[in-house]
């Protein structure tokens, strides 16, 4: 939302920047008293700090016991801010660019009605998405792997769909995981085991992993003892809840599908690639799903495929499928792979492994094929809304048959803050090396400070944290913890090869447009990091679509950090005055003369049919 300054504003701005922001040690308490139970309901703060100005002597007479009567959060200096009220119970759900009806009305075929659609303008909710009755905040991790609160996600049909599957089971008020899936009947780890005979797991060269088509993501929750971070995907379809659940459990996903539009991800990103019976037709449309995936794997990545139609002449009768039938899938599968130049390192039982070349020097072959179709595009990362191609993207130039293409990366975790090689290469323009480890220093002094607010940022009450303006992941790098992990969202109004760079590092994340929903489930995200994003989104969409959107995908009592200039921090308070959060402004940790402050909020308790925070 465009908000044009005014005198008054200026004066505001000048009041600001001597009392608004109050002694760092009063906030301190003031957060930590907001979040202190972690895992239960409403800790509602009275708000007589935001009215009462900088007064750190009146700390000891607020009240911080815990308490659900429900009150206003609008301080007197936003009296005439809009109120968001909330939305009907029926949106408890609500999943506005993946809404099931609108997407009825797309065609089937290629899964176009499964692909992001979302509402035009006159359609947007301009209300608050309720919590379900019941809602409660889900447990830590590790043991919210193996169990989901019942009332966060009341949906039992997988647990009757997948019963023998060993995916899902219902046990009074939870959901259980036991880790099984339809190509591992002995558990994910047992599956894993099998897959690290071949792969490099162990080591830290394979960090970062795409898993399509992932069902609850046993396989990325199985992984990340093995340090190894999935960025898993499915669609909204029948099997309901199928990501909502992944994000309960806390593991990274978001809602998707292979269908006519290219994969929100740069190219050279992942380290391995998954498809489990994920029921992608690989062999399709030119192998056009397949060349996707090879545009996003690294050079010397690894792809996996088990299920059908792996090993058919000993499958097929189990598989209930006519043998022809699987004998041609894989027989196009085998041909696509082989265009691509992947080498096959592995097959057995229901499980083959392919492994992408480390450079076009190991690729002569196909340079004469008059059925390689190379991409013509000259940005490879332009990627969002654009339609797939049955083309194969060109690997970068090398000047050695052994050199790694796009350069080869250091096994993590020494991979995290070495110098990425797009950016040692000099492929960003206007980044030197110099600037990057800047910016490194800078997010570590931020994180530091951030620590000092809030507490709790390290201890495991915060698993799902989103970054939507990532820059290079530099946030993201600074908090990086076994008990957490960061979405990296890069806009894409802004840099989009700095989402390569996050990859790079051994961190995950996607691209997105702020002026649209993002693609996941309410409630999946118990932290959001947003730097300089209203100041981005200035006069590109309206500030309260955004901060609704933050809002629905926001735990109740989840926290809110946003960094920005002073004035576009006032704009984004008086809105979120409207809504049911706490918040405060604090100073810049360099100190109360830099025009950057730091906008904190937490998100009250509250579910559907109630009126006011419980």
């Amino acid at each position: 939302m465009a908000i044009k300054s005014s005198s008054a504003d200026n004066k505001t701005r000048s009041s600001v920047q001597i009392f608004i922001v109050f002694s760092l040690c009063c906030f301190f308490y003031i957060l930590g008293a907001w979040q202190r139970s972690g895992f239960g309901k409403g800790d509602s703060i009275a708000l007589e700090m935001t009215n009462s100005g900088a007064d750190c002597n009146i700390v000891p007479s607020l009240n911080f016991e815990t308490h659900h009567a429900g009150e206003s959060s609008i301080s007197s200096s936003s009296a005439k801010a809009k109120t968001f009220e909330p939305c009907d119970a029926r949106y408890t759900d609500y999943t506005p660019c993946q809404d099931q009806r609108r997407a009825m009305t797309f065609p089937r075929d290629s899964m176009i009605y499964r692909e992001r659609h979302c509402a035009p303008e006159s359609e947007k909710l301009s209300c608050l998405v309720p919590a379900p009755k019941g809602y409660v905040t889900p447990f830590s991790w590790p043991k919210s792997r193996d169990y989901v609160p019942y009332a966060n996600a009341p949906y039992k049909a997988l647990t009757v769909e997948k019963a023998i599957q060993n995916w899902i089971q219902y046990e009074g008020e939870v959901f259980r995981f036991p880790g099984g899936g339809t190509q591992f009947p002995q558990g994910a780890d047992k599956y894993i085991d099998q897959l690290a005979s071949v792969i490099p797991m162990g080591n830290g060269t394979v960090r970062t992993a795409l898993d399509t088509g992932c069902g609850v993501a046993s396989w990325g929750a199985y992984l990340w003892s093995r340090n190894v971070r999935a960025m898993s995907f499915a669609p909204r379809d029948s099997h309901e809840a199928q990501v909502q659940f992944a994000l309960e459990r806390g593991v990274p996903a978001v809602i998707g599908v292979l269908g006519t539009i290219k994969l929100p991800y740069p190219t050279r990103a992942f380290d391995m690639a998954h498809c489990s019976r994920c029921l992608i037709p690989w062999g399709a449309n030119d192998g056009m799903y397949l060349m996707e995936v090879d545009r996003v794997l690294r050079p010397g990545g690894y792809w996996i495929l088990s299920g059908p139609p792996i090993n058919w002449k000993i499958n097929y009768k189990a598989w209930q499928r006519p043998k022809e039938e699987l004998e041609e899938e894989q027989r196009k599968i085998e041909e696509a792979a082989k265009l691509l130049c992947w080498e096959k390192k592995y097959e057995h039982g229901e499980i083959a492994i392919w492994q992408k070349r480390v450079n076009d020097d190991a690729c002569r072959s196909r340079q004469d094929d008059p059925r390689a179709n190379f991409c013509k595009t000259d940005d490879t990362d332009d990627v969002w809304y654009k339609k797939m191609e049955a083309c194969i993207t060109p690997y970068p130039e090398t000047s050695g048959s052994d050199e790694v293409a796009g350069g080869e990366l250091q096994v993590f975790p020494d991979r995290l803050n070495a110098v990425p090689p797009r950016i040692s290469s000099g492929s960003i323009s206007g980044v030197t090396v110099d600037a990057y480890e800047e910016d490194n220093r800078e997010w570590k002094k931020h994180v530091k400070a951030y620590k000092r607010i809030n507490s709790l940022l390290d201890t495991g009450r915060y698993r799902n944290i989103m970054d939507m303006n990532a820059g290079f992941g530099g946030f993201a790098a600074a908090i990086e913890s076994q008990k957490l992990w960061v979405m990296n969202v890069v806009p894409t109004i802004g840099e989009k090869n700095r989402l390569g760079v996050v990859y790079e590092r051994g961190l995950i994340g996607i691209y997105h447009d702020w002026c649209e929903a993002f693609s996941t489930y309410p409630r999946t995200y118990d932290l959001i990091h947003a730097n300089q994003l209203f100041s981005l989104y200035k006069n590109k969409c309206n500030a309260d679509d955004i901060l609704l959107e933050m809002d629905r995908i926001l735990r109740p009592e989840g926290a809110v950090i946003i960094r920005d200039d002073v004035d576009t921090l006032i704009k984004v308070k008086r809105i979120i005055s409207g809504m049911r959060w706490d918040s405060k402004m604090v100073d810049h940790e360099d100190g109360p003369l830099v025009n950057e402050k730091v906008l904190i909020a937490v998100k009250q308790y509250w579910v559907t049919n109630s009126t006011s925070a419980q």
